[in-house]
């Protein structure tokens, strides 16, 4: 018995769909995200601000000079998501970027906010967060990142060089006094250091932008964790991590789908009969 016009159109909609559903996700590698202040395409900035060593390679220069050793955002000056201008803004404690002031509960320690320098960087210049760039809703952004994996010694260490530095928020994502122009505690939050509002790395990296991070249980160098900062001369680790979860969703993908294209097959089988 053969269907009706309308029937076959619909199932034909419904075929089209799901043989796309299973096609690999082109999206999820060398991407930016659509955000304030990021490119729509990742592409050479060669003029980057000048990245330094990083601290532990500095010595005292980190103590004496935050200028002399700070981690700026070059290692992505040859395939980046951010202009210039971008990571220069990264660098200024309160800057045009989001006026977001570090300063909140007095002034931040130079080796603490290194960290907050470094992940800045991250956030807007890396094209290598496509698997966990999510859809939001926002005034600024129509996109953030989710749940990257960060690993274990970046977070253990933006904990242990923070943890006597300020703050009065465990999630600075909302919650702030912006009537100034640029964030200042809520009155009914009172500054303490920073091990006060996070007991633990885990809570510091997972929290503080709204479980942007999630800490891994891998270590630098793995594969499968994303670096906060990387030697661009021993090449980006983090394309790496990118591709191994980019491949690892879009397997689980092909799995879902023709589960789908079975379910279809026999749906249209029963029909016919």
């Amino acid at each position: 018995m053969a269907l009706p016009m309308t029937t076959q159109l619909l199932l034909l909609l419904v075929w089209v769909a799901a043989l796309r559903a299973a096609l690999p996700r082109t999206d999820l590698l060398n991407v930016c995200m659509d955000a304030k202040h990021h490119k729509q395409k990742p592409g050479p900035e060669d003029t980057l601000h000048e990245q330094q060593l990083p601290c532990e390679k500095c010595s005292s220069l980190c103590l004496q000079s935050l200028e002399k050793c700070l981690l700026r955002c070059s290692p992505w000056k040859e395939n980046s998501c951010c202009f210039l201008n971008t990571s220069q803004e990264a660098h200024k404690d309160i800057s045009y970027l989001y006026g977001f002031n570090w300063d909140h509960c007095g002034t931040m320690e130079a080796v603490c906010k290194r960290h907050f320098i470094q992940d800045t960087c991250l956030y807007e210049c890396s094209p290598n967060l496509g698997p966990w760039i999510q859809q939001v809703d926002q005034s600024w952004r129509k996109e953030r990142i989710l749940d990257v994996p960060l690993c274990k010694e970046d977070c253990q260490r933006w904990w242990e060089d923070c943890r006597t530095s300020y703050t009065c928020k465990t999630n600075w994502h909302k919650g702030w006094n912006w009537t100034s122009g640029f964030n200042q505690c809520p009155v009914e939050a009172a500054c303490h250091p920073f091990d006060f509002y996070f007991p633990t790395p885990e809570a510091l990296c997972n929290e503080i932008w709204s479980h942007s991070y999630k800490v891994s249980n891998y270590s630098r160098g793995s594969g499968r964790c994303i670096q906060m900062w990387f030697d661009p001369a021993q090449g980006n680790p983090n394309e790496e991590v990118a591709r191994f979860y980019a491949e690892a969703m879009n397997r689980a993908g092909l799995s879902g789908a023709c589960s789908l294209l079975l379910c279809l097959a026999l749906t249209l089988l029963w029909l016919l009969s």
